[in-house]
């Protein structure tokens, strides 16, 4: 990868970390309406490959508020167990069942709606 787009991609990254620290506690988002909210629909994947390398960040990035479109907990496996992700969103007062948020709906966070650019 050349320098420039190593140096696109860190600020992408930085960005998303900036978003995940302002989701309520509480509250989830997904990979997706990140993307979108960062002008970048149809780049979930790479807000996902953020969230992996998140766990690296100096300053914390609560990345277990993150899941997929449908409420899943498709990030769990890039904890430190596979079970760290729902123990931290449910000390949060989140209830997982199966792998997914029950509720989605009501509590996900939508930062384009949240956020004003």
């Amino acid at each position: 990868m050349r320098r420039e787009q190593q140096n696109k991609l860190n600020d992408f990254f930085d960005s998303v970390f900036q978003v995940v620290r302002l989701i309520p506690k509480g509250r989830i988002t997904s990979y997706g309406a990140i993307a979108k909210y960062l002008g970048s629909a149809g780049s979930s994947r790479i807000v996902g490959y953020a969230m992996n390398a998140s766990h690296s960040q100096k300053k914390k990035v609560p990345a277990h508020r993150v899941v997929n479109r449908n409420g899943e907990l498709t990030g769990k496996h890039h904890f430190a167990n596979p079970f760290q992700m729902q123990e931290l969103l449910e000390k949060e007062k989140i209830k997982v069942k199966k792998d997914r948020v029950v509720e989605f709906k009501k509590l996900f966070w939508d930062p384009s709606e949240s956020l004003k650019l």
